[in-house]
Formats: structure tokens, C-alpha cells, sequence
């Protein structure tokens, strides 16, 4: 925990976003993306693990120290996906890697898809494609979304007297955490307000999705990508049981690891994360 890492701020286009930079400057280009609602913290036990790599781990927009969209902006996956595009592109990086945590996965392998001659490797955590809907379902969910915008003025996020009721709120959140990992979390995800502290996050993130894929949108975006791809599923994680996944993987030429621990295994404690390094090293190293 005590590895060297640089705060840096990178200044796109369209918004400032935050990251933490971890490995040689000659290392392999590698862009880590966090999961729904975590930040740059996620790869605070994993990434000073990997080797001969530059990691830059990222904070989403609208995360951690990240700066939130522009009224009236969204956070659908693509828009995520041009942030780092524009990310690379500041970084002067034609061709790079994607350590993708959960939603960071699913980004990782809708932009390799989608841009595959920009992505030389994957490798992913307890992730892989957005949740499915029909489209007999779309108006429905469409509605539903649209009118959660309209009622998001009158939401408001909690506020927490202390940063231990923040940090015990955040290990029964989605994706369960340890306490370790919450605290890790916390430290970046929270600012001070009258009151206590809340989370930085943008309260448009809990907002729901206007659109979802369809099984044929997902499995032609994984049919898409080109590059080698190393998942690591956990055996305890939010994948458990997911058949649909499951029989998309068996068809698809992906290195498979199954670890055990929860959906956060890479942050959750050291082994953990030890696990998860030996994996990607030895498939990165073999590259």
C-alpha cells in the first residue's frame, strides 16, 4: 500500500478527469477503469502488483476527483469510452491495454470492440458486457428513465456525521466490499458538507439507464474484439450464475481465471489482489 503513485490531472476537451499514475515511465501503456460508483482507489492494492506496466487509473467522470458532466451531459457507457480515447490521445498513446474492474470492464470491451487497432490487450475483473434487456422492454425503460430525470432535483445524497457510518454504508453497497476497501474508497470518494461528508460522485450515476443491449448487440461488440483478452470472474462476485455470460464465454477465445473472493477480490485484501497480479502478469509477460 505504501507503492509510489502520482496524482495527475489531465485536461481534456470536455472535462478535467483525475487518475492515479503507477509503474515506469517505459512500461507497457495500460489504462485501469473502476467500477459503477468506485474510483481510481479501486487499483490501490493492484496496480503497484503489475509489472513492467504504466498505469493510468482513471477516475470515471463523475467520480472520486473527476469533474461531473455539463447540465444536461450523460454517463452512458459510450460517452465513458470517448473519455478514454481522449485520454490516450493526451497521452500520446496510439496503442494501449485496458485493466477494466466490473463497469470499467464492459467499457474496456465495448471500445475494444468498437476500436480494436487502438487496443492491444484486456484484462478484466468480475466484467464483461452491460446487463440485457429486450426490445420489447425499451419504451418501458425509456419512460422510466426519462422520468427519473425529471425527479432528480428532489433527490438528495445522504450525508454521514462520520466517515466510519460512510465506510460501514459503503461495505453493504453494491458489490459488497471489505472494510479495507471501503476506508480505500472513502478516502477519495468523499468530501465534507455542512453536516458531515457525502459522497463526491454525481447523483445522476444512480440515475437508470434510458437503454440497455439486447443479447445480439453484446455478443456482436465481444465477436468485435480482436485483442487478447484475460478475464478473472470471482467465485463469490456479481457474475456468479449469470448463464447468459456464461454460455457467451464459452464460446469466445478468452483466457478464463476463476479466483476466489468477492466482486472487489483485487482491492478487498493483499492476497487478493496477489492473486489477480500473478494472473495478468504472466499473461502480459507472455505477450
Amino acid at each position: 500500500m505504501s507503492a509510489p503513485v502520482e496524482e495527475i490531472r489531465l485536461n481534456l476537451p470536455h472535462i478535467e478527469l483525475a487518475a492515479h499514475l503507477y509503474g515506469p515511465e517505459d512500461g507497457r501503456p495500460v489504462i485501469a477503469l473502476h467500477g459503477w460508483l468506485d474510483n481510481a482507489a479501486s487499483f490501490a492494492r493492484l496496480a503497484p502488483k503489475l509489472t513492467g506496466m504504466r498505469v493510468v487509473a482513471l477516475d470515471f467522470a463523475g467520480h472520486g476527483h473527476s469533474a461531473h458532466r455539463a447540465a444536461g451531459a450523460g454517463y452512458q457507457l459510450w460517452d465513458y469510452a470517448l473519455d478514454v480515447l481522449h485520454v490516450a490521445e493526451q497521452l500520446g498513446w496510439p496503442r494501449f491495454s485496458l485493466l477494466g474492474h466490473s463497469m470499467g470492464a464492459i467499457v474496456s470491451v465495448l471500445l475494444a470492440g468498437a476500436m480494436p487497432q487502438r487496443i492491444e490487450r484486456l484484462a478484466l475483473i468480475d466484467g464483461l458486457i452491460p446487463y440485457l434487456g429486450e426490445a420489447a422492454d425499451a419504451p418501458r425503460k425509456l419512460g422510466e428513465a426519462l422520468q427519473a430525470q425529471l425527479d432528480l432535483p428532489n433527490k438528495r445524497k445522504p450525508v454521514y456525521e462520520k466517515v466510519e457510518q460512510a465506510v460501514v454504508a459503503r461495505m453493504k453497497g453494491v458489490g459488497a466490499v471489505s472494510r479495507d476497501a471501503a476506508e480505500l474508497l472513502a478516502q477519495r470518494g468523499l468530501m465534507p458538507v455542512p453536516g458531515g461528508y457525502t459522497w463526491r460522485t454525481d447523483a445522476r450515476l444512480t440515475l437508470p439507464s434510458p437503454l440497455r443491449f439486447t443479447r445480439a448487440h453484446s455478443q456482436a461488440f465481444l465477436a468485435a474484439v480482436q485483442c487478447p483478452v484475460d478475464l478473472v470472474l470471482a467465485e463469490n462476485g456479481l457474475l456468479k450464475g449469470e448463464l447468459p455470460l456464461l454460455q457467451m464465454l464459452e464460446a469466445l477465445p478468452f483466457n478464463v481465471t476463476r479466483l476466489a473472493g468477492g466482486h472487489h477480490l483485487h482491492l478487498d485484501d493483499e492476497a487478493g489482489a496477489a492473486s489477480v497480479a500473478d494472473c495478468f502478469n504472466r499473461r502480459f509477460a507472455s505477450a
